[in-house]
């Protein structure tokens, strides 16, 4: 068993292993070229995340840039996947949501996305408050403008999506015993369906390598493969993960932000009790041959969501 050390093992910014431009096959770049509009002549991979997919900014000869991401249905099936649904939630996404503009998508042997580009960078780790602050400023604009979630994105809710991680409690009883407070952690997972109900679209992976901070200082949220229907203070407290981590004082953030200063403490502890199972459960499975920092960061995460909940409830 791993043990999450204090500071967040992985290297920030350079998780990936990716696909890079001159390796992906004659006709898919002569398609990206081709809804580029110009010939490619630079093409920066992005290095964060964790996983392998392509993922460039690509620079024309005619000085536009672009954002394209592209995944082999066939060798990257899973990937391939997930930009699959990236693309059909960005579409589905209204006008005013702090989200990079879907272009274009094509459908084939490769799931091919154009997306918007952003000229921005990533917060910095170890986290800062204004950093942070950009980046709640962001989740309130989405609470707002995805409340009621949009019909046309067709959303499982948060329970159906998530119902099964009550049960990787028994997975941290049996790697872990010696934690305290394990009944009572996983009885409070147990009430998690009640108190993430909602209508707002939760987009659940709100972390720095999703987030990109722009030269007015307003955050975009990225990666949106996976939002479910939920309480709208859960990506608050998603959010709130890493810098905690990192120190920031994040109970006082929970109760100065309007998404989360009126919502019942049982209800955060429920939500961590949830994710600390989560972690502790992923962390402990066999590490992707293309994500060789995916388990250490999940670990890491564990580490930081359990060390909250027990000073939260007060637990030794």
């Amino acid at each position: 068993m791993s043990t999450p050390s204090a500071v967040d093992p992985v290297p920030a910014g350079r998780t990936a292993q990716r696909l890079e431009w001159r390796f992906l096959p004659p006709h898919v770049r002569e398609l990206v070229e081709k809804r580029c509009g110009s010939p490619v002549v630079t093409a920066i991979s992005q290095a964060a995340g964790f996983t392998p997919g392509f993922a460039s900014v690509l620079e024309c000869e005619d000085g536009t840039r672009h954002f394209v991401k592209a995944a082999s249905v066939k060798a990257q099936r899973m990937f391939a996947e997930s930009y699959r649904e990236e693309a059909r939630k960005l579409a589905g996404l209204p006008d005013g949501v702090p989200a990079p503009r879907l272009l274009w998508s094509h459908e084939g042997d490769w799931v091919v996305l154009g997306i918007e580009h952003v000229e921005a960078r990533a917060p910095r780790r170890p986290w800062r408050p204004d950093d942070l602050d950009a980046t709640l400023d962001a989740l309130e604009v989405v609470a707002e403008r995805l409340t009621p979630v949009p019909e046309r994105l067709e959303l499982d809710t948060f329970e159906e999506e998530y119902g099964e991680l009550v049960g990787f409690w028994e997975h941290v009883r049996r790697t872990r015993p010696d934690l305290p407070h394990l009944d009572e952690a996983a009885a409070l997972a147990a009430t998690f369906a009640e108190v993430t109900a909602g209508d707002t679209v939760v987009h659940t992976d709100v972390r720095d390598d999703n987030l990109l901070l722009d030269r007015d200082g307003r955050v975009w949220i990225c990666d949106w493969n996976w939002p479910v229907r939920g309480a709208a203070w859960l990506d608050t407290v998603f959010a709130l993960i890493g810098p905690r981590g990192d120190g920031l004082d994040c109970e006082a953030v929970l109760a100065a932000r309007p998404l989360t200063r009126d919502v019942p403490a049982e209800h955060v502890d429920a939500a961590l009790a949830l994710l600390t199972a989560y972690f502790f459960h992923q962390g402990d499975q066999p590490v992707p041959p293309a994500s060789p920092y995916l388990r250490q960061h999940q670990l890491w995460q564990a580490g930081v969501v359990w060390d909250w909940l027990c000073s939260r409830r007060g637990w030794a």
